[in-house]
């Protein structure tokens, strides 16, 4: 099976200027929308109808809270996310965030991968060939 050339390529949001996928329809870090496919101007349809492109999965799905104690005397965090490949070699490492914890308080972090298919759209969490068009 042949790679296909479009998987993967990337585009910046136009609202918060985050790399995000090509295909994408709504931003996954700032959720604007970004496009309407299908959109009828008129009586005239201007483009071909196709789905929102939802993800296909969420292979990997991590919650967790860090809370300090009421006696303790407060702390700092850095939260990095680190992509590697199959041979354990780097290829990105972002620092998400960064901040301090008071006495008592409490940070819930979260961390998901979604993946998305060629020609598939995800709806009501069933998945569904995408027509071809032509």
């Amino acid at each position: 099976m042949k790679a296909n050339p479009a998987l993967g390529a990337t585009r910046n949001c136009p609202h918060c200027r985050t790399t995000i996928l090509q295909r994408s329809t709504i931003c996954p870090a700032c959720r604007h929308v970004l496009r309407f496919d299908g959109i009828k101007v008129g009586a005239v349809q201007k483009t071909a109808p196709t789905s929102p492109v939802l993800p296909t999965a969420e292979p990997l799905r991590i919650e967790s809270t860090l809370r300090q104690p009421k006696e303790g005397s407060g702390c700092e965090y850095c939260l990095v996310v680190v992509v590697t490949n199959d041979r354990g070699e780097e290829l990105t490492r972002q620092v998400i965030s960064v901040g301090t914890l008071k006495p008592a308080e409490a940070r819930t972090f979260s961390l998901s991968v979604e993946t998305y298919a060629p020609g598939v759209a995800a709806t009501n969490g069933q998945l569904h060939e995408e027509p071809a068009l032509g």
